[in-house]
């Protein structure tokens, strides 16, 4: 029993430690920045490089019409927002500043868009955004290496 006991604490500590926690953090910027690609994404014209689809204008004037921005310009403003904050994310630059704006889309979406949503899909976005705004990227990111060449 002492083995298995020894071996759980070992493997909590390894866990615990800063590589553990990188790891952790990775993961976390990797699934919230893979719904608002896929989110951004959805916005384009297929197979086009950044071609806002007609079915995005629309949507932006019908469905999420209670939005306080002009359509067109939410639209814009949205699938721009949805493609670069999770490539930051990916990066891990910026990461703090991108979790930040991604939990404020994820509010307006909350508030304008889909407030019946909260339990079920915005928590936990809002989750994943708060633990990289309070611990940053972690190890594996490019805020990190950058970190330690200005502390160099």
């Amino acid at each position: 029993m002492q083995s298995i006991s020894a071996r759980w604490d070992r493997a909590a500590a390894c866990l615990a430690g800063r590589r553990g926690e990188g790891l952790a953090l990775l993961l976390t910027r990797i699934a919230l920045a893979g719904v608002f690609w896929r989110s951004g994404q959805s916005k384009l014209v297929e197979d086009s490089w950044f071609a806002i689809s007609p079915s995005t204008y629309f949507l932006f004037e019908t469905e999420y019409s209670a939005v306080p921005l002009p359509p067109a310009f939410a639209a814009v403003m949205a699938t721009i927002a949805e493609h670069v904050f999770p490539i930051l994310l990916v990066l891990g630059l910026g990461t703090r500043l991108a979790a930040l704006a991604l939990l404020g889309m994820t509010m307006v979406i909350q508030i304008f868009v889909y407030p019946e949503a909260w339990w079920s899909v915005h928590l936990l976005w809002v989750a994943m955004a708060a633990i990289l705004i309070s611990r940053g990227a972690g190890m594996f990111s490019l805020d990190a290496l950058l970190g330690a060449r200005l502390r160099a």
